[in-house]
């Protein structure tokens, strides 16, 4: 009776079965994932990462679906459209770190093993940083504005970057890894950490591998990124239940999208245009909250397709006589990882 009595007590205004239900379908399909489609490391085709996230939106949809069906037609399609928008937002995510693998040189065999473990960052991460918004919001409704205003300002920033490389050579996160971290300047095979002699002493310590760069790297973008993403589902929705569970079948759909999308990345050069009209359309919408009036979630889901429609399709057409990502950036030497003054063991 007493376990009955928890799993039907509220966790942030839902039920506890909820979030035990959400988590147990995330497990589910990471272990099914990882432990069977992906049991022998492998290299990801293109035709395979659609089937992946195929699989993706069948479970999202399913589990939208679910939530239409137990909470109600305006959650529903609050989820649906909370997944949309973060689905969107993720895109440019996945450019930077197609860009950080290509600068690395991480081989596609080892890539998957990266954004894999970078789905237990994102789990943990987003969900502080969805749990600090919605205490925020719950103690102090006009800090909409905030969100809203750091939104539109967000969104006219991104204009002025459509056309700006990533500068990865000079990235304060890479500097600072490579000044405070003994780093091998070869990968050894899948592993994160090694262990080997210092070039001074000898003694045999601790090294990070480049592919450890790598994912230290796409977890700090990622929550550099949910800075922007997650403010934005406040425009649609308040409930902290809808904005975490659109916010990670999003992510995990795009992780699984990647390989098919990475190597065409360069082609959506314009739908960053697209994306800073959808941040500055879901800024207006958050600051209209507090004075009460609310822009109707279809509408917002319509213009967010429409808008992320044109943008790629616009894309698709102005580039279609360029090369692949992979040659447009040249990857780091590998001796330039290691530094001379790595730390003393």
């Amino acid at each position: 009776m007493e376990s009955a009595s928890f799993f039907t007590q509220h966790f942030l205004d839902t039920p506890v079965w909820f979030w035990f239900a959400f988590l147990a379908v995330v497990i589910v399909i990471l272990v099914f994932d990882l432990g069977f489609l992906h049991k022998e490391q492998k290299e990801i085709s293109a035709k395979e990462s659609f089937l992946l996230y195929g699989m993706y939106v069948l479970v999202a949809c399913a589990f939208g679906a679910w939530v239409w069906f137990v909470r109600g037609s305006q959650a529903g399609l609050e989820f649906f459209t909370g997944y949309i928008i973060e689905q969107s937002l993720a895109m440019d995510n996945i450019f930077v770190i197609a860009s950080i693998f290509a600068f690395l040189g991480v081989p596609r065999l080892y890539q998957y093993r990266v954004l894999f473990w970078g789905i237990i960052g994102v789990l943990v991460f987003r969900a502080i940083l969805i749990g600090v918004g919605v205490a925020m919001v719950n103690a102090f409704e006009p800090i909409l504005y905030v969100f809203g205003a750091f939104l539109i300002f967000t969104g006219f920033k991104m204009f002025k970057q459509v056309d700006e490389d990533n500068d990865l050579e000079n990235n304060k996160i890479l500097k600072f890894l490579r000044k405070r971290f003994r780093i091998t300047p070869e990968f050894h095979g899948n592993s994160f950490l090694v262990r080997q002699p210092h070039p001074r002493t000898g003694k045999v310590v601790l090294w990070l591998t480049p592919l450890a760069v790598a994912l230290i790297m796409v977890e700090i973008v990622d929550v550099i990124f949910a800075v922007d993403s997650v403010p934005a589902i406040f425009a649609i929705t308040q409930d902290p239940f809808i904005v975490y569970t659109s916010n990670v079948f999003a992510v995990l759909g795009l992780r699984a999208l990647f390989f098919a999308l990475s190597a065409a990345m360069a082609r959506f050069r314009y739908l960053q245009t697209a994306l800073a009209i959808v941040l500055i359309y879901v800024g207006i919408k958050i600051t209209l909250v507090p004075m009460g009036y609310h822009i109707d979630t279809l509408i917002s889901l319509v213009i967010t397709i429409g808008t992320l429609g044109a943008g790629i399709a616009y894309s698709l057409w102005k580039t279609r006589n360029d090369p692949p990502l992979e040659e447009q950036i040249d990857p780091v030497p590998r001796e330039a990882l290691r530094s001379d003054d790595a730390p003393n063991p």
